[in-house]
């Protein structure tokens, strides 16, 4: 069978899909979140596409469909505004003013209701953005173990608070408190852990919310809806639906949103932040471009450099902003190094997303294949070339992964973040070429560097912790730990996050402070011990 065969041979009649994965009704949401309840919508919508192709009647390979969803206006989205707005009342609102401890009672709910939602959740996120199933999974999973990791480092920050400071004759609590209102909007790549990764800390700190789910990935939230309405008091967390390019500019026109935390383009957010009437009162937290960069020296183990090179430039396809998306090959190793990552390349499995064992899957962007297209094609009329078997094949959604070689500055995937399967690498006989790069990048996210010589990481070290936010030694860009600190420099990222900063982010320090004299120590005691005040207590959750 040649490679062409094996391409359509990936896409199956929906009676060749396994009954575990198959979806037989397609889901249709006519309702929304907002103030506490689910209100009919009877708008127009989106329909939603998979990236899983399946032949029709002539044989021809026709995306999935699999569901609709609102497409709600300004109207709808101010309506949810002022929910959140009224929610938290100035900071008087029912949640803002709650107790961490009651808090965290109602989060645990919520996670106990989104548990039970699990198997439907993750075959949503495999129809919709061809994520396969283990990965999926794993997302969930992943998802619910950062909700737990948070809730533990609350406690952790709120035992730390429950004692009294003296300084100088003034006695204080120094506890942390929420901003306000935040408009939350999450990327299509992790549509749910990434998403919850804000949303939940923003919840938990005692803000209030606007949700909005990424163009791709939208419906998969759709059957948690009701675990955030049954565990949050009413306007605590609300859903908008829509063009992000209708509603949100006037979201943020009014002033009245706090914090914006959103993962995606520079330029959007830049656009959004723009909006505000008083940028210095909007707080934001960002995940936003990555050009992450692969250093291979000559003294680098070649076979563990293209493992971790594949897992960094491939997992989930390429799309994701800790992705490797250029490599920087030393010359005297570099025919060495394109050997062995094609061979490493081939060596993947590909399929949909329910193929056990499968690495590669369809894009769920419908203009991904295009695009990829067209840089490989700029990359050859500037004279690069394709050096791996199959190299850049693709099919209606699927595009086979390409190593692309020698990229230089003409091309496009020298700049641009390509956010799928393709491989620039560029060689190299000074290491200030890298460096350069990393310097004149508009990027600062994440680098790898794959060398065994103790000095010479040493060396390179130093420079780049200036110049981005995670220097990676002989091992793939990526996120986690989730308790280690998530950030970038330059046009990749605002804000830290992590289980702890992100707490941080979404809140801000207060603190009650007083003289040291009898009559305020006796009004001091009078109100923690007939516990009068959720902020000014000596409580300990354990």
């Amino acid at each position: 069978m040649n490679f062409n065969d094996q391409l359509k041979s990936l896409f199956v009649p929906e009676s060749e899909i396994p009954e575990e994965f198959a979806i037989h009704e397609e889901l249709h949401q006519r309702e929304y979140l907002c103030d506490g309840e689910m209100r009919s919508w009877t708008g127009p919508v989106s329909e939603v596409y998979s990236p899983i192709c399946v032949p029709d009647a002539q044989g021809t390979l026709q995306r999935k469909f699999i569901g609709t969803y609102p497409i709600c206006t300004d109207k709808e989205a101010l309506e949810a505004l002022d929910a959140a707005v009224n929610a938290y009342d100035n900071g008087r609102g029912e949640w803002p003013t709650m107790s961490i401890d009651n808090r965290i009672k109602c989060l645990q709910k919520f996670v106990f209701k989104m548990n039970e939602q699990r198997s439907l959740v993750v075959k949503l996120i495999m129809w919709e953005i061809g994520k396969s199933h283990t990965d999926a999974a794993k997302e969930f999973d992943r998802t619910v173990d950062y909700i737990n990791a948070t809730i533990d480092a609350l406690k952790d920050i709120d035992r730390q608070s429950s004692r009294f400071e003296i300084e100088e004759g003034v006695v204080a609590q120094i506890r942390r408190s929420p901003i306000g209102v935040v408009l939350c909007m999450g990327p299509f790549n992790y549509p749910l852990n990434e998403t919850f990764t804000t949303l939940i800390p923003a919840i938990i700190m005692g803000n209030t919310l606007l949700f909005k789910p990424p163009k791709h990935g939208t419906l998969l939230h759709y059957p948690l809806l009701k675990a955030f309405q049954e565990s949050f008091p009413k306007g605590v967390v609300n859903t908008i639906y829509g063009r992000g390019a209708t509603i949100t500019p006037g979201l943020m026109q009014t002033g009245k949103i706090n914090v914006l935390a959103f993962i995606g383009s520079s330029k959007v957010a830049n656009d959004l932040k723009k909006r505000h009437p008083k940028i210095n009162r909007l707080r934001a937290v960002l995940s936003l471009d990555a050009k992450n960069a692969a250093i291979v020296t000559k003294n680098a183990d070649i076979s563990l450099a293209v493992n971790e090179t594949v897992l960094g430039a491939l997992s989930f396809n390429g799309q994701r902003c800790t992705a490797i998306k250029i490599v920087f090959v030393h010359k005297d190793i570099v025919d060495d190094f394109l050997i062995k990552l094609g061979e490493a390349i081939a060596k993947l499995k590909f399929g949909m997303p329910w193929v056990p064992g499968v690495s590669l899957t369809p894009l769920p962007e419908p203009g991904k294949p295009e695009y990829l297209k067209e840089c490989i094609d700029d990359a050859l009329l500037h004279g690069a070339k394709v050096v791996n078997e199959n190299g850049g094949a693709s099919l209606a959604s699927f595009v086979y992964p390409a190593v692309v070689y020698p990229v230089n500055e003409k091309m496009k995937l020298y700049r641009e973040e390509q956010f799928g399967p393709v491989i620039p690498v560029i060689p190299y006989d000074s290491i200030e070429e890298p460096i350069k790069y990393q310097i004149d990048s508009p990027h600062g996210m994440q680098v790898s560097i794959f060398s065994n010589h103790a000095q010479e990481i040493a060396s390179l070290i130093d420079p780049f912790v200036n110049l981005v936010s995670r220097v990676n030694i002989n091992s793939q860009c990526q996120r986690g730990p989730d308790k280690f600190p998530f950030t970038g420099r330059k046009d990749s990222a605002e804000g830290t996050l992590s289980v702890v900063d992100a707490l941080r982010s979404f809140s801000i320090r207060s603190l009650v402070a007083t003289k040291m004299n009898d009559k305020n120590k006796e009004l001091i005691n009078e109100i923690v011990n007939h516990q009068d005040s959720n902020f000014l207590s000596t409580n300990f959750i354990f």
